[in-house]
């Protein structure tokens, strides 16, 4: 998922969102650990796209409270 179509997305969508992508991280997870994962680096971009829109809160909320931390 890219940067610009998180932004786009409202503050209880994006939470949904991590909701969701942790828990097909968790079952590719365990896959992994079986070894029956086709594609591992499927865990690398989801754990990115986890850390995207965590940071995409952040800002909003910085942004809210003035950003001065």
């Amino acid at each position: 998922m890219k940067i610009s179509e998180i932004r786009k997305l409202k503050d209880e969508e994006i939470l949904k969102k991590v909701k969701e992508t942790k828990k097909e991280l968790l079952n590719l997870r365990v896959k992994n650990a079986t070894g029956s994962l086709d594609k591992p680096s499927k865990l690398k971009e989801l754990r990115k796209d986890v850390a995207r829109m965590l940071t995409v809160l952040k800002e909003r909320e910085n942004k809210e409270t003035g950003g001065n931390e």
